[in-house]
């Protein structure tokens, strides 16, 4: 139990940490195609790379597990992760335009989002205490923010917009993660995925760095600390540490990649974060984990029987 937790907390706290390394790569000058396209390109490549490993030494230890029924084609899970893609283009532009503390609360959107398309697509009727988590979250990002602070006269609106089109992109894509290709190995599903995302961010931004010279300088290591901490070890540390805890327990422990990227914006990027911009983080936390611990208690009170 206190293995899995460990590994979802950690996973969650390497997606917090990815907007402040993002914002250090601008201010070296690189670009979005730069930091989008290195970061898939390495994540896809070492992800591949661990899963062959993985499969070498399964069958010279002769435990591979047996190959279950591959109901999902695998051109759809590499479509799916194109929305991956779409999270780190519009995500990372969101960055370049406001403050990363600010980006990563509009990111966190996805939370009533996901409940909408619940909706939208399955017919799932939110209960009360997800409306009531749902309002609290919008009222904490507009605390979090900054709204109530000159600074936020400050804000692109571009900016809001590319922090809002990621969090949609965001909820699509873990409606798709939870609903195909549940019978690959986790470390396959992700390598698909991620080199769905490395195509579209090729398509959209063509990868020059490959000829221009720039992996020559600081952007090699920018893309490799992108993609360990963006795509190598939140998917390992999710497909191990879910399994132990549960998903209720997990997302609420995901919600910790919020504080991590706010407190990194503050001491690395000295951002100024007010005292009442950490009131809306704070309430956009509480908003997350409240509709879950009535989940937690029934998976608990289950196991005791």
């Amino acid at each position: 139990m206190l293995k899995g937790i460990l590994l979802v907390l950690f996973g969650a706290c390497s997606f917090g940490i990815l907007s402040t390394f993002v914002k250090l790569a601008y201010g070296e000058g690189y670009t979005l195609g730069d930091v989008t396209g290195t970061q898939a390109l390495f994540g896809a490549s070492m992800l591949w790379i661990v899963y062959f490993i993985q499969r070498q030494v399964q069958r010279k230890n002769n435990v591979e597990k047996p190959q279950a029924v591959i109901k999902t084609h695998w051109i759809k899970l590499v479509l799916a992760g194109t929305f991956t893609g779409l999270v780190s283009l519009t995500y990372y532009q969101c960055v370049k335009l406001i403050p990363a503390s600010v980006a990563i609360i509009l990111l966190m959107q996805f939370v009533w989002i996901s409940v909408l398309l619940e909706f939208i697509f399955f017919k799932k009727k939110p209960n009360n205490l997800q409306i009531f988590a749902v309002i609290m979250i919008l009222l904490g990002t507009i605390a979090a923010s900054g709204y109530f602070e000159q600074s936020a006269e400050n804000l692109s609106i571009a900016g809001i917009g590319y922090g809002m089109v990621a969090a949609l992109c965001y909820a699509i894509f873990l409606m798709l993660n939870g609903n195909l290709g549940n019978e690959y190995p986790p470390l396959q599903k992700s390598a698909l995925m991620i080199t769905g995302a490395c195509i579209l961010i090729f398509i959209v931004l063509p990868p020059t760095f490959l000829f221009n010279g720039a992996l020559g300088g600081s952007l090699l290591k920018w893309g490799l600390i992108l993609a360990v901490f963006g795509t190598v070890i939140p998917p390992l540390c999710f497909a191990s540490g879910i399994p132990k805890i549960g998903l209720t327990l997990s997302s609420i422990l995901s919600s910790a990649e919020l504080p991590v990227a706010v407190s990194m914006s503050a001491l690395v990027l000295q951002e100024e974060v007010s005292l009442i911009r950490w009131i809306g983080v704070v309430i956009i936390l509480s908003s997350m984990i409240l509709p879950n611990l009535e989940n937690l208690k029934k998976a608990n009170s289950f196991r005791r029987k």
